[in-house]
């Protein structure tokens, strides 16, 4: 089960953070593939992905990714940066501490 809260900003960093993202790409051979790297390279840990159908274009989907780290992380904010050069859509639904 997910709860949601809504808010104006994202809570401080508790040190055992997980972020949520969502995100788009172009219909291409090895696009997921290309949006994971920056995960790889700022050494993040994916703990979730989930895929959707967009309702705008036939074979477009939208991503849902989860992972270790905070937004306000350096390693984050390098790997949102190079995510956000290459995708169509990127958005960061918010940072949370970790359930255990």
């Amino acid at each position: 089960t997910r709860f949601l809260v809504i808010g104006k900003s994202f809570p401080g960093k508790s040190g055992q953070d997980k972020t949520s993202i969502l995100f788009s790409v172009k219909d291409k051979v090895g696009a997921l593939h290309d949006m994971l790297i920056p995960f790889r390279e700022n050494k993040i840990n994916l703990t979730k992905i989930e895929s959707r159908p967009t309702k705008l274009r036939a074979w477009e989907y939208i991503f849902f990714v989860d992972f270790a780290g905070h937004v306000e992380e350096e390693n984050v904010k390098r790997a949102l940066k190079q995510l956000e050069k290459e995708c169509l859509l990127l958005k960061i639904l918010g940072s949370y501490p970790r359930s255990e």
